[in-house]
């Protein structure tokens, strides 16, 4: 499965992943498509979406483009065999 396919087939699941299922995909999409988080963390402190989705991301600096797309699939995949059962 390629990191296209991968973005494609996660939107088959049957249920929605919870939150610190969406994070994971979320950081892991981001750094696999843009690299390391190198932006601010949302000013509002109150934002907890947004701060939560920046950490995530941000946890994963030094982490290569190609290790986040590999990550990202091999997750995928679990997600569906799980969705599975």
């Amino acid at each position: 499965m390629t990191f296209e396919e991968a973005q494609d087939k996660v939107k088959t699941l049957s249920s929605k992943p919870d939150n610190d299922q969406l994070l994971k995909l979320y950081a892991l999409y981001k750094q696999g498509s843009s690299g390391d988080n190198l932006g601010a963390a949302p000013e509002n402190a109150f934002d907890f979406v947004a701060k939560a989705k920046h950490e995530a991301w941000a946890a994963l600096r030094g982490k290569t483009m190609e290790d986040a797309q590999n990550e990202y699939i091999s997750y995928v995949e679990t997600l569906l065999s799980e969705d599975q059962s």
